[in-house]
C-alpha cells in the first residue's frame, strides 16, 4: 500500500515546474498591477506636483471641492483664491486640482 502511494506521487508534474509556474504567475500579476495602477498614478502625481509648483498670482484654478477662483496669494503650504468680488478663501495647495478650462489655451497663446 505504501509503495502504491509513493509511486503515485512521483507520476504527477515535477515540483520545480509547479514552482516556476507560480513564480511566473505572480510576476505577471505584478506587471499587470504596475501598468494598470501604479504607473498611471505616479504620472498623475507628477502632473499635480508640477501644477502646484507652477502656480502664480492671477492663475484661474479649480479646487478638489469644485470651487473656481483666481489665485491672489500663495504661501508655503496654502493658496488664497478670490472666488467673488469680496470673497477670498484659503486652501491647502494640494486642494488645487487643475487650471480652469480655456485658461490654459490663453496662457499658451500669450507665450507664443
Amino acid at each position: 500500500m505504501l509503495d502504491i502511494a509513493f509511486a503515485q506521487s512521483r507520476e504527477g508534474p515535477s515540483p520545480a515546474g509547479a514552482i516556476l509556474f507560480q513564480i511566473l504567475f505572480l510576476v505577471g500579476i505584478f506587471l499587470i498591477f504596475y501598468f494598470l495602477i501604479i504607473r498611471p498614478h505616479r504620472k498623475e502625481r507628477e502632473r499635480h506636483r508640477k501644477l502646484i509648483e507652477s502656480l502664480k498670482k492671477g492663475d484661474r484654478v479649480i479646487t478638489s471641492g469644485g470651487i473656481w477662483g483666481t489665485v491672489v496669494e500663495i504661501g508655503e503650504k496654502t493658496v488664497t483664491l478670490k472666488v467673488d468680488a469680496n470673497t477670498r478663501i484659503t486652501f491647502s495647495k494640494e486642494a488645487v486640482v487643475a487650471l480652469q478650462p480655456g485658461y490654459e489655451k490663453k496662457k499658451e497663446e500669450k507665450k507664443g
